[in-house]
């Protein structure tokens, strides 16, 4: 097969994550498209690409370019990836995969009558130790599931002067926290125990209902580190800075999930434990080389990242030796490896190792039930995940 040459939609936060990870695995990057022309140069010019796109058509229309990676607002996700599907070409999209399930629906449909590969960006069950995880479960090393229970929590949203276009329902979907990065605890549950959620309880907070809006937008993240004074003006919020849900899996485990963005000091924690009928598991994204592992009689153990002490699939996602950790960027290059694997074997109608359009579909109609279970104060089942 000839080489694969990619491009990149999305210059802030995440664009650049994935320019890197994709040269860290041998993938070139053709160029990079921005939200406008100044910032299209000046990512193609930081991250050493040959191209600052000068629109989204372009890309399309670039003949030399197999994959395209979609790293933008949260709106965009659903045309873009259907754009490049019938363009030909290969979609790799941050989450959530749309803005609804009806469109998340049919990019599934046009995923799979398009025979292109077609991801998303649940990275984080790429860290080894996840891996690790899933694989004890296959191996029926917990035994049956009693319960799953966690959170993920930040405090990037922390103040009523922080923002960014993700507090906008219109810009990122009438969730966000949940939406964030509660589904990225959502699907890695689901990765890790195969179980899928049948119903859910929430209650959601709107801490600062009112934030004070930069005239003129910040880049995520990045305004954290430069204080400079800027002209605001107050803005009416209506997604949720907290929440919490509780979880019916089918086979009758059960759960709980608490998600923050106005935690102070948690930067970007996540957590889970897993309780078993024969051991426990528990792990934590900042601390993500270690794996505890909870046992009734017995001492119990913790698991250090380390490829001679893993099983063969989580070996495969390991690339240094114990003691050399491992974490946040690699976990792009581990699920890119995957997704590109998949390509350059050549064969698009076997099963897909790597974050699928129909794992995309199932956070979307998760976190349906999830806002009308808040809204109507009681249990809601979960649609089918599969259109």
């Amino acid at each position: 097969m000839q080489k694969i040459r990619t491009a990149v939609v999305g210059a802030g936060f995440i664009g650049p994550v994935h320019v890197e990870a994709l040269g860290r695995i041998g993938v070139e990057v053709t160029g990079i498209l921005g939200v406008s022309k100044g910032e299209s140069e000046l990512a193609a010019r930081t991250l050493g690409l040959p191209k600052a796109y000068a629109s989204f058509e372009e890309i399309l229309g670039d003949k030399s370019v197999q994959v395209v990676h979609l790293a933008t607002p949260n709106r965009l996700h659903y045309p873009m990836a259907k754009a490049v599907l019938n363009a030909g070409k290969h979609v790799l999209c941050e989450k959530p995969l749309a803005m609804n399930s009806t469109e998340s629906a049919e990019l599934v449909e046009l995923a799979w009558r398009s025979g292109f590969a077609a991801g998303v960006n649940y990275n984080i069950r790429y860290y080894p130790l996840n891996i690790e995880a899933a694989d004890m479960m296959r191996r029926g090393a917990l035994g049956r599931v009693y319960s799953v229970c966690g959170s993920y929590v930040q405090d990037w949203l922390f103040y009523p002067t922080d923002y960014n276009w993700r507090v906008l329902a219109e810009e990122g979907g009438e969730l966000r926290a949940i939406a964030d990065i509660g589904t990225h605890w959502l699907d890695l549950i689901h990765a890790l125990t195969g179980l899928e959620v049948e119903a859910v309880c929430a209650d959601l907070s709107t801490v600062h209902s009112v934030r004070q809006r930069p005239l003129g937008e910040v880049e995520t993240f990045k305004d954290k580190q430069e204080k400079v004074a800027v002209k605001t003006e107050s803005i009416d919020i209506k997604t949720e800075d907290y929440g919490c849900v509780l979880l019916r899996f089918a086979g009758g485990a059960r759960g709980c999930l608490w998600v923050s963005q106005v935690t102070a000091g948690r930067k970007n924690c996540l957590r889970y434990e897993i309780a078993g009928s024969n051991q426990a598991l528990a792990w934590c994204s900042e601390q993500p080389n270690e794996m505890w592992i909870g046992h009734r009689d017995k001492a119990n153990e913790n698991l250090l990242r380390d490829p001679s002490l893993l099983g063969d699939k989580a070996r495969r996602f390991t690339n240094y030796p114990g003691g050399h950790n491992e974490g946040f960027p690699d976990t792009f290059k581990q699920c890119f490896r995957a997704f590109y694997d998949y390509i350059k074997a050549g064969d698009l109608a076997a099963p897909q190792p790597f974050p699928t359009f129909a794992d995309g579909h199932r956070e979307i109609l998760l976190c349906e039930a999830i806002l009308q279970s808040h809204r109507e104060g009681r249990w809601v089942s979960v649609q089918g995940g599969r259109p």
